[in-house]
């Protein structure tokens, strides 16, 4: 095991948390530097896959996980008149697996109140700089902080930082974006299923159960709408009301669940990148989370992957003597498992976001025949729980994790 660090983490979303937590457990003394003044989650909700969930049960996170989210069974997506066009379950790699809904609020608190050094984060702090010899950091301000003996960056997709370790191969804003928000369960009758809706690629409404957060017992939906980047601005011209009678003739069923939005401002806006980095790390300095993989979120697997690149870097550092051994082992046990995923969503984005009407045609007729052939469903239902680990193999889940997530679904 390495000795005992001094770590700076920069970033506090869900790979930055998670890293607080599992390095202040095994002793390192670690300090974290949030651009915000206040940090807080940023977005709805999103599904917590068998993979990310494995990691919240190594940190004897998950019952609390549990208790909060909503157990997800299977994902279906289909036409305006009701044509499937995509039907996972998770029954079909294991009767005892299912994803987790969750609102980010519930896990950024749950993550926030298993570290102990909140009191101490350095808040309102843009780190700019890394001088990945000497582990010194430099803020907006010209402010110096360190040395550190490494500096992990972990400040998300927009990463300031990732280019400071080595020039990205890929680093692309997606044309396509979205607008989120979070509406009342009430009576939706699929409370274990995230439903999608599609009018070819150019328009995409998704309804996904995320359970409850601390504070707010409101059984709630996490609500998308796909459009361009560049449609965001006329979208709010265009007001809510012109809005809201669309997605009524797409789905009246998910308009119904709109019935408190009543303002464009409830409604935030997310656009994502598309980075692939050949080196995640560099004397010191490191990358984990988006700032290391950056994805279309078509997949489902951002915040899993940070979860999972914060336990590998654990271990890692546990395993090796010295940190370039532990940089190096932690890189190549994750991009195994990452590369495919950033295959298949490059490719697989524009099949559910774009104005390519014959690709969506071709979607529309192939993912259900697909998905039913043996060789084809195994594969994307391994895609889907994060379980993929290159072209052929599997990413093995502990035992005693599937009967815990077996176990607490029937209590």
């Amino acid at each position: 095991m390495t000795p005992p660090l001094n770590i700076a983490i920069v970033g506090y979303g869900t790979a930055g948390q998670a890293l607080a937590i599992l390095l202040s457990r095994d002793g390192h003394k670690v300090e974290v530097f949030e651009r915000a003044a206040e940090p807080g989650p940023v977005g709805a909700g999103f599904l917590l896959q068998p993979t990310g969930l494995q990691v919240l049960w190594q940190m004897g996170l998950l019952p609390t996980a549990l208790r909060y989210g909503a157990p997800v069974t299977r994902l279906y997506g289909e036409t305006p008149c009701g044509r499937g066009v995509m039907d996972m379950r998770y029954q079909g790699l294991d009767p005892r697996m299912y994803g987790l809904g969750m609102q980010r609020g519930a896990l950024f608190t749950l993550l926030a109140d298993a570290w102990d050094g909140m009191a101490g984060m350095h808040r309102g702090t843009r780190v700019t700089s890394v001088d990945h010899d000497t582990g010194r950091l430099s803020d907006e301000h010209g402010r110096n902080h360190g040395p550190f003996d490494l500096v992990i960056a972990a400040d998300g997709s927009a990463s300031q930082l990732r280019q400071q370790v080595a020039p990205s191969r890929r680093d692309r804003m997606y044309p396509w974006g979205a607008l989120w928000c979070l509406v009342s369960r009430g009576d939706w009758p699929w409370p274990d299923e995230l439903r999608q809706r599609y009018v070819a690629a150019r328009k995409m409404i998704g309804l996904l159960p995320v359970g409850t957060r601390p504070g707010d017992d409101v059984q709630r939906l996490s609500f998308f709408w796909s459009l361009p980047r560049s449609d965001f601005d006329a979208w709010q011209s265009r007001g809510m009301a012109a809005w809201l009678e669309e997605v009524t003739g797409i789905w009246p069923q998910a308009r119904a669940r709109l019935q408190d939005v009543a303002e464009c401002s409830q409604l935030a806006r997310a656009s994502y990148r598309d980075a692939i980095q050949k080196d995640w790390h560099r004397g010191r300095l490191v990358l984990a989370g988006d700032a290391a993989h950056a994805m279309s979120p078509q997949l489902g697997q951002g915040v899993n992957m940070a979860l999972m690149d914060a336990m590998a870097l654990r271990d890692a550092l546990r395993d090796e003597t010295k940190l370039d051994g532990a940089l190096a082992r932690y890189q190549r046990v994750r991009r195994k498992h990452v590369s495919i995923y950033h295959f298949w969503s490059h490719w697989l984005t524009p099949l559910f976001q774009s104005d390519r009407d014959m690709v969506a045609r071709i979607r529309d007729v192939s993912f259900l025949p697909l998905g039913k052939l043996p060789g084809g469903r195994s594969h994307m239902l391994r895609i889907l729980s994060g379980t993929q680990q290159g072209w052929l193999g599997k990413y093995a889940l502990q035992a005693g994790f599937v009967e815990t997530l077996d176990k607490h679904r029937s209590e």
